[in-house]
């Protein structure tokens, strides 16, 4: 998408510094998907104590197991 922006020159040098980008639009293109990147992390931190995960690996992997088993079973059956 094309768009026409006013961006102070120093702020735009100062993005194209922390990026290491020389291009602007690549430079611009890297800080918003950071910025994306940051407000994403925070919302998810906020989270954090809210929500209630009750996920038993052991038994997820035990299940697992039993069904590899059987597909192999199943692969020796067809041989």
């Amino acid at each position: 998408m094309r768009a026409t922006l006013n961006i102070p020159d120093d702020l735009m040098t100062e993005i194209q510094k922390a990026t290491g980008e020389k291009s602007k639009t690549k430079a611009i293109t890297v800080a918003m998907k950071e910025f994306i990147k940051q407000k994403k992390i925070k919302q998810l931190l906020a989270l954090r104590g809210k929500i209630q995960i009750d996920y038993d690996w052991e038994k997820e992997e035990e299940l697992e197991m039993k069904a590899q088993k059987e597909r192999e079973k199943l692969l020796e059956r067809t041989k």
